[in-house]
């Protein structure tokens, strides 16, 4: 890399990443602050555990229908006009949640939720692919996930606070809980709009040479990941064994996410004697995440100083499988709670690594769709886990049930992980 493209890099790293982090924080923060919010709503709306995760797969069907039209969308609108669009429409739909009175009216609520912010995150991953090459997208994925946990450290501690607000202004505290904390997504939509550069040849902040050597180099890379194909777009560059094979794993990984994600409050609420104190709560759940904030840049770091993406993939879905076991096995609540960080730290390192490693397996002209491909097989995973936990929790009285559901996904995750990638990434592009 040149002195005009390393300047023009760290140039782009501290002006998008961080504005980037605050979007998806806010993005998070509205599609898990249901988790909390149903301490309380629960009991006003009649919901089961079932129909509780049910409004949560209702969120990711949704999703999952406009993902790889909202990630076409991107490509062909540009970042600058179709962020601003996810965030402003989602951020309005998550507020309007406080509307809802019954379980019906609380999943056609989630529906437009999930139909509204669908295709942010692939959209940001694809959006980065614009800007940096390889050897710097692990460190800017890793630093963009880092809004995951980070959501989950503010949120918890504020989601637990703003439910001791019922009964100000005649509203219950899960109420005020979603208008709070979907006003900022419609304001940092607005401000992305002024914000963003579609990619470095739109960028007013980079000089001529930077747009210039930061263009030649992406561009370079994309065709080494394409085996030297840098045509149209190829539904073969999608439907091969490779790509089918890294989808199942990501619905894997994104399994035992989304039950970090969605179930942390009432499953560390039970961890402490089913206490009533959603303050509490929001406190101990805070902690997992510090501990993958911590985590994401080492690991990250890590891969990219040695430019191993492999296993140190498979090795984070190993620590989440150890992680679930801890907290099934263990009696002590530190005990328990120490199961629930590994559990978080190897499921968001994951995500923070995946894309590094099935990025260039896909060719240029095939990114858009193909990003959204194996997004959606992790949205499915989040359609369905949600329902089968909630399920296996009414079925068993216990989380146990749902948490080997983790357990075993995991580990079929990394033997298809590991499968899939028995070739170097550029020899199975060069078959694709």
């Amino acid at each position: 890399m040149d002195d005009a493209a390393r300047s023009g890099t760290s140039k782009a790293f501290r002006r998008l990443t961080g504005f980037l982090i605050l979007c998806y924080v806010f993005s998070y923060l509205d599609r898990i602050n249901i988790g909390f919010a149903n301490l309380t709503m629960a009991k006003d709306l009649h919901l089961s555990a079932t129909m509780f995760g049910m409004a949560n797969s209702i969120f990711y069907v949704a999703y999952a229908l406009f993902e790889i039209p909202s990630n076409l969308a991107l490509a062909r609108y540009g970042a600058k006009v179709w962020i601003p669009r996810i965030m402003i429409t989602w951020g309005v739909c998550s507020c309007l949640t406080a509307l809802a009175w019954d379980q019906y009216s609380l999943y056609a609520l989630r529906f437009l939720v999930g139909a509204a912010e669908a295709g942010l995150f692939p959209g940001v991953i694809l959006y980065l692919s614009y800007w940096f090459g390889s050897r710097q997208r692990a460190r800017a994925n890793a630093i963009f996930v880092i809004g995951m946990p980070l959501a989950l450290l503010i949120g918890s501690p504020l989601s637990g606070f703003i439910l001791q607000m019922h009964g100000l202004g005649g509203l219950a505290g899960w109420k005020w809980l979603f208008l709070i904390e979907g006003l900022p997504s419609i304001v940092m939509g607005i401000a992305a709009w002024f914000y963003l550069a579609d990619r470095p040849s739109k960028a007013k902040w980079l000089t001529d040479d930077e747009k210039a050597a930061m263009e030649a180099t992406v561009a370079a890379e994309n065709a080494v990941d394409a085996g030297g194909h840098t045509g149209a777009f190829r539904w073969k560059d999608l439907l091969n064994l490779p790509v089918m094979l890294l989808a199942f794993a990501y619905f894997c990984g994104i399994a035992s996410n989304n039950t970090i994600s969605t179930w942390t409050p009432l499953v560390v609420k039970e961890m402490l004697g089913n206490t009533d104190d959603t303050l509490l709560i929001g406190i101990i759940g805070a902690i997992a995440p510090v501990f993958a904030i911590l985590a994401i840049p080492l690991w990250s770091r890590s891969s990219d100083l040695r430019n191993e993406r492999r296993y140190h993939v498979a090795a984070t879905l190993s620590l989440a499988a150890a992680g679930w076991l801890v907290i099934m096995f263990a009696s002590a609540p530190a005990v328990k709670l120490a199961g629930l960080v590994c559990a978080s730290v190897g499921g968001f390192c994951f995500i923070a690594l995946f894309w590094t490693l099935a990025t260039p397996l896909l060719a240029p002209a095939s990114r858009p769709a193909g990003i959204g491909l194996i997004s959606t097989a992790g949205l499915m995973a989040s359609i369905v886990s949600p329902g089968v936990v909630g399920a296996l929790r009414d079925l068993t009285h216990s989380y146990h049930a749902g948490f080997w559901y983790n357990t075993v996904l995991l580990i079929a995750g990394i033997g298809a992980l590991l499968f899939a990638t028995l070739r170097k990434p550029s020899q199975q592009g060069q078959t694709a």
